[in-house]
């Protein structure tokens, strides 16, 4: 017989595969090291980096913009992954049995599959407030209460769509429709059973699409216009005050590093989300006996996205770690005042709300981050 996991969030499908099976095509000891201390360094990374993100915008007010708020639910649904999936799946991958229970059985693909919607409408909702920021100035912005009423909404469009992991993740034994003993036929796996092949794979062909290529495609075409619309003010802003230049640069900057992110979480999930699908629709193309490797390969990719917010919004701003120093120091009652840059990550430039006049008469871009 064949063991397969299949993880569309995390799921583990069993069938059966070749009586020929032997240890051979399980991980060798130092590839069950390198993912103990691969996990272990991801979700070290991803806890304590979200962790911090999450604490630095809640603690100050003036860091409580539209963006940050979106910023600090990504971050979130990130720490909900590091603290639930991640441990779990390293022991469920290492043991090649589900010795945790029914309860975890059904929460972790569960919790997996909600803690990615809710990332990428994250995503999505920070490209659209970037859109409407920058390609319409003037128009209408969303006010921080409508940013925490989308958050909500997102958390509850996230928990329906992840509902069916809920009804369909059992534990059953793997071999029990065998007549003949098999080594290890008494341990416990954690499976989805769907009433159908077809159900299973019109649902997991939905994720995929509404998951990941939409949203994705969604925000590639509102950060094209927004790139469309910096190049096209490039001219005047270059004859423009030096303030508005400085601030300027900043946007373009910020916009970066907000698309990098967005970059960075379709690549980590890119290969998972390819393993899946050719999982759901022709799996025999998937070496039974490198199976265990492919998976834990491309889900270890995915399980870095958690990393991705802190490293690229966080450590990589210099004005977070000022935030961060700030605040350690604060707590240890030395009280050091920092500098902070011209154009900076944690505030809301009220220009851009009342939309301010260049000198010649154009309208100016500011920045909110």
């Amino acid at each position: 017989m064949e063991l397969q996991h299949n993880t569309n969030h995390n799921q583990a499908l069993w069938k059966e595969i070749p009586w020929d099976f032997t240890d051979e095509c399980s991980l060798s000891v130092s590839g069950n090291t390198f993912l103990i201390i691969a996990y272990s360094a991801v979700m070290a990374v991803g806890l304590i980096g979200n962790s911090c993100l999450v604490f630095v915008i809640t603690r100050h007010k003036e860091m409580r913009n539209v963006t940050n708020i979106f910023i600090a639910n990504l971050s979130c649904s990130d720490i909900l992954m590091c603290v639930v999936c991640l441990p779990v799946t390293i022991i469920y991958t290492l043991m090649d049995r589900w010795i945790l229970g029914e309860v975890l059985c059904k929460l972790t693909p569960f919790i997996e599959c909600i803690s990615v919607t809710v990332s990428i409408f994250s995503l999505v909702l920070i490209a659209m407030e970037r859109y409407q920021l920058i390609v319409h100035p003037t128009g209408w912005k969303p006010m921080v209460g409508q940013s925490y009423m989308a958050v909500a909404v997102t958390w509850i469009v996230a928990c329906l769509i992840s509902a069916p992991f809920l009804s369909y993740s059992v534990l059953t034994l793997p071999f029990q429709n065998l007549s003949l003993p098999f080594p290890g036929s008494d341990h416990l796996v954690c499976m989805e059973r769907w009433p159908s092949v077809q159900e299973r794979q019109a649902y997991t062909t939905s994720l995929l699409v509404f998951q990941y290529l939409l949203p994705l495609a969604l925000i590639m075409i509102c950060y094209l216009h927004v790139y469309l619309r910096l190049r096209r003010r490039k001219d005047m802003v270059e004859r423009g005050r030096n303030t508005t230049q400085k601030k300027t640069k900043g946007a373009t900057r910020i916009n970066a590093m907000l698309f990098s992110i967005v970059v960075a979480f379709a690549l980590s999930w890119l290969p998972l989300t390819v393993f899946n699908a050719v999982f759901d629709w022709n799996h025999e193309a998937i070496p039974s006996c490198g199976h265990d490797a492919i998976f834990s390969a491309c889900h270890l990719t995915a399980m870095a996205s958690t990393c991705v917010n802190p490293i690229i919004y966080g450590f990589l701003n210099s004005n977070f770690q000022k935030q961060v120093k700030s605040t350690l120091l604060r707590c240890r009652c030395w009280g050091v005042t920092e500098s902070y840059e011209s154009v900076p990550l944690s505030t809301v430039s009220t220009e851009v709300t009342k939309g301010s006049i260049l000198s010649n008469g154009s309208m100016s871009m500011s920045i909110r981050s």
